[in-house]
């Protein structure tokens, strides 16, 4: 068989920078890297051990391209589980293509996309979750996202589904043995104790499902829009959770014509992706009067509002009836204005909507409330982001599969049907939890997993 190709990639961003990286990992890593390396002093690659860092200069024949450190990870104590080298550079495109370009002219082949963390899961380093939470700790975009993918990196996801099929394992193989060797002294499997042990099954697959959606959330946050009358404060309000000026503020209503869209986080580190709309009105002005439709528009296709009213007059009818639209909806009221005294219809505003905040947008007061009001509002008060959750569509499938999988032996059983059967079902759902690891998966999953990586991770 051919032997594995020796990979390398750039693995920092192609952007000017203090220091860039680039990696080769393969059989042939230090060979290749002893060819385009060139020591300052007695240390060299080939003598020193793993875990070392040697200073000196990246050539191409007997032009030096860079001052550089290198890095050596002996196998299997790598990233990959093979010997890997990283070429330390400075930061420039132009410093980085050249290092490459030697370390493939001596030998190298450019890496794929994935192709570390994919050797990285087929040389035993890591499971196939906890492949896919690489990718989910590059992209975290707030606190609560990395703190979910790194639990995934060490393995939380992964460890709660080995549990549950584990236990079904078990299961599956007391039947098998007492409907195989019924003369030996192996303990009578009841209907109840089978029965109890597929409902703790499915119990287990059914919370692991429900993460879904709240991991989802802090994972790519959520689709938000501000709505309100006009001069509520919407726009001061995303000025003041983008942290600059993105949208723009006069005392003229109807200002906003357009949907303004930003990606902000709130003082907790939950990620909202909010569209500043325009102020909700009747107008026979036909500009303003598209700027509205847009807003309505938006407000329908939203997962959290941000309803804004002037909390220093009272409230309208058009206040009154954007409250009553919004009941049943994640939602969250912002009673603005605070500065200018408190609100003299808030009780009524809570008796309809119970997550209720009065704040200052141009003072800036008020946002850790905001912060709390919408966890709650979409069900994350009780969200411990260090807990197994499942992170993408093919995790979710996995695991609905096997919970499928149990509740049909479940219905077998009570059916009455034999344990063969029932074992049968047993054995379709550890077959998705393998595959929700890795253990037992095609190739095909794999490359589909792996193809949405960058180049050099």
């Amino acid at each position: 068989m051919r032997e594995t190709p020796t990979i390398a990639a750039i693995s920092t961003p192609l952007s000017v920078g203090a220091i860039g990286l680039v990696r080769l990992s393969g059989p042939e890593a230090v060979a290749i890297a002893g060819r385009v390396f060139r020591p300052i002093g007695r240390r060299t690659l080939e003598t020193v051990p793993g875990y070392s860092a040697i200073y000196g200069h990246a050539v191409a024949g007997e032009e030096v391209l860079d001052e550089v450190v290198v890095f050596l990870y002996r196998a299997p104590r790598s990233y990959t589980g093979e010997d890997v080298v990283e070429f330390s550079c400075h930061g420039g495109p132009y410093l980085l293509q050249r290092v490459l370009r030697a370390l493939l002219d001596a030998g190298a082949v450019p890496a794929q996309a994935g192709e570390f963390t994919k050797r990285a899961f087929l040389n035993g380093k890591m499971d196939l979750t906890q492949a896919e939470a690489v990718m989910d700790l590059i992209a975290a975009s707030g606190a609560d996202a990395s703190r979910a993918a790194l639990a995934a990196r060490d393995g939380a996801l992964s460890k709660k589904a080995d549990a549950v099929a584990a236990a079904l394992t078990h299961l599956a193989a007391h039947m098998s043995a007492w409907v195989d060797y019924p003369d030996d002294e192996i303990e009578d499997l009841t209907d109840a104790r089978l029965t109890a042990s597929l409902e703790e099954a499915g119990r287990e697959l059914e919370g692991l499902l429900s993460t879904f959606d709240a991991g989802r959330i802090l994972r790519e946050g959520v689709p938000t829009v501000i709505v309100g009358r006009p001069n509520v404060g919407k726009s001061t309000l995303m000025n003041r959770l983008a942290g600059y000026d993105r949208s723009i503020v006069t005392e003229i209503p109807g200002t906003t014509r357009d949907i303004v869209e930003e990606t902000i986080r709130l003082p907790g580190g939950l990620v909202l992706a909010v569209s500043d709309t325009a102020g909700l009105r009747d107008t026979d002005d036909p500009v303003e009067a598209i700027g509205v439709r847009l807003a309505r528009a938006r407000l329908e296709q939203s997962g959290l509002v941000l309803a804004v009213l002037d909390g220093s007059r009272p409230l309208d009818g058009e206040d009154r009836a954007l409250i009553e639209s919004l009941s049943g909806r994640p939602a969250v009221v912002i009673l603005n204005k605070a500065d200018l005294g408190p609100s003299p219809d808030e009780s009524w505003v809570r008796s309809r909507l119970p997550h209720c905040v009065t704040l200052s947008a141009r003072e800036g007061t008020g946002l850790d409330a905001l912060d709390a009001a919408v966890r709650d509002a979409l069900a994350l008060g009780a969200v411990d982001p260090a807990a197994p959750m499942l992170a993408n569509e093919r995790q979710r499938r996995c695991v609905a599969r096997a919970r499928d999988a149990v509740a049909e032996a479940l219905a077998a059983e009570h059916a009455g049907m034999t344990m063969d059967a029932v074992g049968v079902c047993i054995d379709e759902a550890i077959a998705a939890l393998m595959e929700l690891t890795g253990r037992q998966v095609t190739d095909a999953v794999v490359e589909e997993v792996f193809a949405s990586f960058c180049v050099g991770k």
